[in-house]
């Protein structure tokens, strides 16, 4: 594991009127901006006004910054970010020591500080602050773990794939519940490395197998597929395009959990996987963002 990156930093702040739209913002970016040493948080202000506060380790692409913004919260609000340079600070561990543990089903994602406080009942999901976001505190990854609870109660799927696993969050649950192996891959190499260090981190190392693959192009589909259930917490686009090659990666009656999904985008997607056999299960929404369970036919 590398150390914590205490380098000058760029900040950017900015506001926005609405605690939904800052949640969604905290969200969009955590999710899809692609640095590792990176942290957001948005904060309370008087007047019901909500300010965001990012810090980035080497200068950020203002551009794609901006981009991300206009997505969750409009043009305007991407037009007012002020980007500056601050003092010398771990501020990604600064930003994610103070997150709660998060709970969904019989699964908690916590960080160091909180392993202790993790009742015994629960199945402990614990990631280190140093490895960046993807800890389960955004509505994407608490829908897949809702959901995930879900499908568990009905089955015991023998093949489970975590498409864009990020921080491994989706396949530490599946492999604790389960205790098999879990194929868990990602387009992002560092994202694989981060994976398979918090497995390593869980306990379960052994059971998460995590490769890097673009899409399913690997030849960890063919070895460890057909899948009784696919977990991929990407975005809409992405998953729209998936839907076919997806599709013909399943076992009979497989389940797929799907998010990433801003409300208006989920019919799209329900659309595209409905016309490779799937229907859809539950639709759930959490902090503004839409998780689905569909089922091959």
């Amino acid at each position: 594991m590398k150390p914590p990156n205490t380098t000058p930093a760029i900040q950017a702040t900015f506001a926005v009127g609405e605690e939904r739209v800052a949640n969604r913002i905290v969200d969009i970016i955590s999710e899809n901006y692609p640095a590792q040493d990176f942290a957001i948080a948005a904060f309370e202000a008087p007047g019901g006004r909500w300010d965001i506060t990012m810090h980035f380790a080497e200068k950020p692409d203002e551009a794609v910054i901006r981009e991300l913004v206009a997505q969750a919260a409009g043009a305007t609000a991407a037009k007012t970010i002020v980007f500056s340079t601050v003092e010398t600070k771990d501020w990604v561990k600064a930003s994610l020591a103070d997150l709660v543990p998060v709970k969904a089903g019989p699964f908690v994602v916590h960080g160091r500080h909180d392993r202790e406080l993790i009742p015994i009942n629960k199945i402990s999901i614990e990631i280190e602050a140093a490895l960046a976001f993807g800890t389960g505190h955004h509505g994407t990854t608490r829908g897949c773990l809702t959901l995930l609870d879900l499908v568990l109660r009905r089955r015991t799927p023998k093949r489970v794939l975590d498409l864009g696993t990020g921080t491994g969050v989706l396949a530490i649950a599946a492999a604790k519940k389960l205790r098999r192996p879990i194929l868990a891959t990602d387009i992002d190499r560092q994202s694989v490395i981060v994976a398979r260090e918090n497995a390593k981190l869980n306990s379960v190392g052994n059971l998460v197998l995590a490769a890097h693959a673009t899409g399913f192009h690997s030849p960890a589909f063919k070895a460890s597929g057909p899948f009784g259930l696919v977990l991929a917490n990407i975005l809409a686009k992405p998953l729209q395009a998936l839907a076919p090659e997806m599709a013909r990666q399943l076992a009979p009656s497989a389940f797929v959990i799907l998010s990433g999904l801003l409300p208006p985008q989920a019919s799209a997607v329900v659309a595209a996987y409905s016309g490779c056999g799937l229907k859809l299960v539950r639709r759930i929404q959490i902090d503004g963002w839409t998780s689905l369970l569909m089922q091959k036919r």
